[in-house]
Parts: structure tokens; sequence; C-alpha cells
């Protein structure tokens, strides 16, 4: 026997060892499973492959031993959500190193605008730096913007059903603590007082957390996500679940569609279509958000807001509901560039309970900073209908950044990458799929989670592990786009970058960059090297002031007579 034959035959030997299933008796086979020939061939038609009459009798023959692996696998019954798989996904290649970066001086610095709000209305649009600073001279109470935010949040949910679930009582309590913590003069750090909304992915002890889905909507967890429990540490009070898209998909969840506060009649779009609306409506100073294709990006586009997209692993996802354990992501939705870092820096860290996290240093920038930057654009992302985007890069090169042109072409169709969001994501749905639970969700479009989870059970996995094997060549491909420059500029959509970017787990800094008509905000991004989303910060919020000054672009706001 050669030494192939006898490897195989001890494989072979060891494999049916370790599973029993393969040695008993096989059961009597349903007949509307009974896999035939025939069966092989219309199989061979899903799957992208063609074999000979001969093979197909082959597999016939031994096909049911994998059926038995299946089955045993189903046998052990339902997997909680987050559980995740034991391969973990690292944004950082081999011999790559964190360009993260640090300055003290900065870190302490704060920028002053007025001694003290002149009405309610200024409480209403106030970036989170701002209302900290107030909080800390006494000149407002965590009281008093609790009890604003939750007006607003009332007044501005009857037009936008952008809340799932108020939380009144406990903000209050929270509020009176803060307060009084304030009194004796001690402060949480520039997020005390501060209220915000969270998506409703995220777990809240005794308050629900429907994850804007039907079969989920009584649902109350007994415990905290750990970014939860790091902003109430942090000073911040919870005062609303925010609409999310049914499982993190769109702006329809089971109490409608999330609207924009800048065109009642339009969807917020999604996932994190509440957070994004409550920020753009002037009733939260920020919300939390998470993305796996968009979902932070997209919603902040549409509503005109500000979104960080950290780098994938930077912030613990514990707690929070799981459609792709490699791709999902958390992040804040604010008012202004600079309330992105002071809210990552709350809640950034690594959790024992994701095995996807990590700890890497970040020190919030409060200071615009682009000059000396080195930014890379191609030209083609602003050409046609994109064309008026290029006003945000006249507002970096009048920052003091270098712009370089470089063709940035991908080294294959980005969509190639889809192929491990499904499957991951119809993973973590399989009990849903599988008792036609999903017929409860309101959204059923052939693009909408039920459909696309049903078909995603009829990729290969073979097309699964070479999609994975792509995405380590995007990874490369992106490590040698950033080379020699310090970030991206481009628009949100431009050149496929939002695909390839959610899966190589890029830093992405979205926000306002003009108009396209007066209720119609438009974006532009920002992409940074792996956990270097201090430059980024900095770089946009010297963008977004150079905006303002040439055009009034970060103080416009929404036209919402119903406030």
């Amino acid at each position: 026997m050669t030494l192939a034959a006898t490897s195989a035959a001890a494989s072979a030997s060891a494999l049916t060892a370790a599973t029993p299933a393969l040695q008993s008796t096989p059961a009597a086979v349903d007949p509307r499973f009974a896999i035939s020939e025939a069966s092989i061939a219309q199989a061979e038609k899903l799957a992208g492959i063609s074999f000979t009459d001969s093979e197909r009798a082959q597999i016939v023959k031994s096909i049911g031993d994998q059926l038995e692996l299946f089955k045993a696998r189903a046998e052990f019954g339902a997997l909680e959500n987050q559980l995740a798989p034991a391969q973990v996904f690292r944004v950082l290649l081999p011999g790559e190193e964190p360009r993260a970066r640090s300055s003290a001086a900065i870190e302490k610095f704060s920028r002053r605008g007025k001694v003290a709000p002149d009405n309610d209305s200024d409480l209403d649009w106030a970036s989170v730096e701002q209302l900290g600073l107030w909080m800390k001279d006494g000149k407002i109470t965590a009281r008093q913007l609790v009890a604003r935010s939750i007006a607003r949040l009332k007044k501005s949910n009857a037009k936008l059903s952008n809340v799932i679930t108020l939380i009144e009582g406990p903000a209050y309590t929270e509020a009176d603590q803060r307060d009084f913590e304030m009194k004796k003069g001690k402060s949480r750090g520039p997020l005390h007082g501060i209220p915000y909304g969270v998506k409703d992915l995220f777990d809240t002890a005794g308050i629900k957390t429907t994850w804007g889905a039907e079969p989920w909507r009584e649902r109350v967890p007994k415990t905290d996500a750990t970014v939860v429990s790091r902003l109430r540490e942090a000073g911040a009070i919870c005062v609303a679940k925010t609409a999310v898209g049914a499982l993190a998909y769109g702006d329809i969840w089971f109490g409608g569609t999330c609207k924009n506060p800048w065109n009642s009649e339009q969807g917020s779009s999604g996932s994190s279509a509440g957070s994004a609306s409550t920020v753009a409506a002037g009733c939260v100073p920020f919300a939390i958000g998470t993305e796996t294709l968009g979902s932070i990006l997209s919603p902040c586009t549409v509503c005109g807001t500000t979104g960080l997209r950290p780098t994938f692993g930077r912030v613990p996802r514990d707690g929070v509901m799981a459609l792709c354990w490699s791709w999902d992501k958390i992040g804040p939705i604010t008012r202004s560039v600079v309330d992105t870092g002071l809210v990552l820096a709350a809640i950034h860290g690594a959790n024992n309970r994701d095995a996807s996290s990590v700890s890497m240093p970040f020190s919030p920038p409060r200071l615009p900073n682009a000059k000396g930057l080195k930014l890379a654009y191609d030209p083609s992302w602003f050409e046609g209908q994109l064309s008026s985007h290029s006003d945000a890069l006249e507002a970096a090169r009048a920052c003091g950044a270098t712009l370089i042109e470089r063709k940035c072409t991908p080294p294959a169709n980005p969509s190639v990458l889809l192929t491990s969001l499904m499957a991951e994501a119809a993973a973590a749905f399989e009990d849903m799929t599988r008792t036609n639970a999903d017929d409860k969700l309101s959204w059923q479009a052939d693009e909408a989670w039920p459909n696309s989870f049903r078909k995603t059970w009829f990729i290969p996995a073979v097309e699964l592990v070479q999609a994975e094997r792509i995405r380590r060549v995007f990874m490369q491909w992106m490590r040698e786009v950033l080379a020699d420059v310090d970030a991206l500029i481009l628009p949100p959509y431009a050149g496929g970058m939002l695909v390839v970017t959610n899966a190589t787990g890029h830093p992405t800094l979205c926000l306002r960059g003009g108009f396209d008509a007066p209720n119609a905000p438009r974006s532009i991004t920002l992409i940074g090297h792996p956990f270097d989303e201090a430059t980024i910060i900095g770089a946009g919020a010297a963008i977004e002031a150079q905006l303002s000054i040439a055009g009034g672009v970060g103080e416009k706001r929404p036209e919402m007579p119903w406030m």
C-alpha cells in the first residue's frame, strides 16, 4: 500500500471513529429528501459546476455520510446568537503594525463656544463637547438635558417612527445621580450627564431589546451590553432604544418605517435608522449604531449626521445581536466630528466575551487638524453624479492637506466578498429559517432577509472558503492603497469601497459634505489605517469646519414644523 493510500485509510478510519453516527445503520430516507443522480445534476446548477454521469453515480453512493454529518450538527440544537465561530477575523495582516496616534496636549484641549445656552434650542443642536462644558460650568443640568431629549423624542417619534422604546424613569434617576455627583465636584468625563440613544440591538437589563423584528418584540434581556455599561460608567444616560430595520437591515421595523427628519416622506435608511434620525432631529446629542455593510454610513448620509465606523474589533460587541461575526462593528452617530472621538474613547477596548475585540491605544482629538496630511483619491470617484462632492476636496486643500491622485482599481469585483457576509448572516438566523418564524417579519421582498437567508443555504462551502481567501487579497490591496498616505477621501459609495472596507475592517468617518437640495444632505468619507481613527477624526473635523466657513454646511437644520 502506498503512503497516500495508507494516509487515506487512516483518515477514513479516524473519521469513522470520531463520528458514531456514521457507524450505525442508516435510517430510512424520507422520499422527499432522497438523493438521486438527477438531484446532483440539479444541484450542480446552483453550485456552478458540472460532473460526469459516472461522477454523479459515485456521489450518490457516498453522499449519505455527508448528510449524516449535517444531521448530527442539526441535532446539537439551536445555537445562541452571539456564539461566534472558532475562526477569528483580524484586521492587521502579518507584520502590519497599527498607526494609532496619541497626543496628550490635544487630549486636554477643548474648544469653547457660547458661555451658556441662550435658550432650549441651543441644547437641541449643541455638540457633546459643548454640552459637557456647560455641564461642568454649572450652566445646565443632566435632568434638564434628559427632560428636553425625552420631550423631543416623543414629538419626533409620532412623525418619524424613530424610537422603539422610550426610557423615562431610569433616565431621570440616572440624571439626578449625575447632577448630585457634579455638585460634589465629581465629573466622569466629557459624557457626564449627556443623554443618548442606542440602536435596539443592544441588550439593556430589564428593558426590551427587540432587534426590530416581530419574533423578538417582547424580548427582555437580564444584563447590559458592554457598550451600554461603559457609557453608563462614563456618565452618559440612555433615554431611548432607537429604531432598527428588522435584524439589522433597512429602516422597516415592526412599528413601521423610520423616517428622515429632512424629508418625513422618505425612509431614513438603515439599519441604524433611528440612531441617525434621532440625532438629525435634535433629540439626542449622540446615538450608537452598528454597521455590517453601510448601516452607519448610509443613514448618516440620508439624515446628514456624522458617523464613525471604527476599525473592526476596536469596540466589543457582546450583548449585541450578531449578524455577521467577522463583519459587525459598533460606532457613534453624532452632531460633530470631534464628538465621535469622545464617544469612541468611552466604549473602545477588548472584552473577553467578544473573541474578535482588541485593545489598542486611542486618544480622542479635540483640535481640527489636517495640516501636513496626505489624502489620496481616485478622480473617477468624483465624476458624473458624484462631481458635487468635489467641494470636500477643495475644503481639504484649504485645511492644509496634500491631495494625491491615484488610480484605485480593486483586485476583483467587491461583490464577491458578500458571500461570507451572507453565509454568516444565514447561520446566525438558521433557527428562524428552519421554524418558518421568518414569515412573521413585515418585510418580505425578494431582497429582504427571509428570502436572502433561504437562498444562502445553497452557497457551496467551497465558495465560502474561496471568498474568504479573496478577502485576504483585498486586505493586502488596501495596505498597498494606503501605504504612503494618511487616509483616502471619497463619496461614501464610490468605487465599491463601502463593501471593501467593511470586509477588510478599515475605519471610516462619514460627515456632512453639502446639499444636493435644501432637504437632501450629502456626505463625504475618510478611510483610515487600521486603528488610526484619530487621524481621520482630526482631518474630518478640519474639513467640517472649512465647509461650514465656506457655505454654512454644518449649521443647517431640517425644517420640522411638527416639533
